[in-house]
């Protein structure tokens, strides 16, 4: 039985994954902030799915508080790092920076610091699909340039990557940064598209269209993420870059559904399920959004043997269905 230290594990992705890793027979100890940058009652609800398992640990606390952390680290000696924990969304990263300074790169370098001191195995960590930007090339390659971030979010995800290297080259910490691509499903963020559309929707309100729809995403259901999490989770990175005369234990990977999805017809689909036919109100693009999302997942299935395949079709279906029963309608 491994003791795994999941950061956010009442978000979105970190509820699934700490449900999964549960089954598995692992020692989890989960840590959140519990902030309000969406309804609280979500992340406490998540959290009640979990509660009555003897081998899940939760401790409500900010990635930010340095000596707490250190702590933590110090008692529990995790083997495994999930950093799951960040300020997440592009466009209120506009708004609130410093809440994305405080979790997203101070809260990151104590995780890394734990990690160091406590000598952990292996950490994986989020980053996103965001830090490509304004790249046009597509698929979005993990060999690609991401040097034009377009929104402080993107900016600090590419940071952590970059701090990430740092201590896998200068500690020998085993690190790997997995850039999600838009990821949905039961149990999901009150702030993505899809969700607040299925609420508009259903309440018979307009829902915002931006770009005109011209827009397409590569959109990833949260049972796929979480398989490829656990896939790398159980491999020990290796890079291609040779340093001192080794291979750094450093790897990123893509995880997404390497099918990107028209935004009209995601929505198409969601009013099918939905039984309604969504008003819609057609904007220009809004700043920080780019225009289309694709991920090259060629590494993680060369390395994992693993390829995200739920058709977009299937897994909205399965987000419905959870949403009607969890708000009861």
């Amino acid at each position: 039985m491994r003791t795994i230290l999941i950061t956010g594990a009442a978000g979105f992705i970190g509820f699934h994954l700490t449900q999964k890793l549960l089954l598995n027979d692992n020692n989890i100890i989960g840590i959140d902030n519990l902030n309000d940058y969406y309804d609280t009652s979500l992340k406490k609800a998540r959290l009640g799915q979990l509660s009555d398992n003897p081998n899940f640990q939760f401790f409500q606390l900010d990635i930010a508080n340095r000596d707490k952390i250190a702590d933590l680290f110090a008692n529990y000696k995790p083997e495994v790092v999930v950093n799951l924990a960040a300020q997440a969304g592009v466009r209120y990263s506009l708004t609130h920076p410093h809440a994305y300074i405080d979790s997203n790169l101070v809260g990151f370098t104590n995780i890394l610091e734990g990690c160091r001191h406590a000598g952990v195995e292996h950490l994986v960590y989020a980053s996103s699909s965001s830090v490509y930007g304004a790249n046009t090339k597509i698929p979005f390659a993990v060999g690609d340039r991401v040097e034009h971030p377009v929104s402080l979010y993107a900016a600090t995800k590419r940071a952590n990557e970059l701090m990430a290297y740092t201590y896998s080259h200068l500690y020998d910490i085993p690190t790997t940064g997995l850039r999600f691509f838009t990821v949905y499903g039961p149990w999901g963020r009150p702030d993505m598209a899809y969700f607040s559309f299925t609420n508009l929707i259903l309440n018979r309100k307009p829902i915002k269209v931006f770009n005109y729809g011209k827009m397409r995403r590569d959109f990833t259901y949260i049972d796929d993420i979480v398989e490829g999490i656990i896939r790398v989770i159980n491999q020990k990175p290796q890079s291609s870059l040779m340093v001192n005369n080794k291979l750094l234990p450093y790897k990123i990977y893509n995880i997404g559904n390497n099918q990107p999805v028209n935004l009209i017809d995601f929505i198409e689909i969601l009013e099918k399920h939905i039984g309604i036919v969504a008003k819609k109100e057609l904007l220009p693009l809004q700043a920080g959004d780019v225009e289309e999302t694709y991920a090259d997942i060629d590494n993680l299935v060369e390395d994992t043997g693993f390829k995200p395949n739920t058709p977009i079709d299937v897994g909205l279906k399965y987000f419905i269905d959870w949403y009607r029963h969890y708000y009861c309608i």
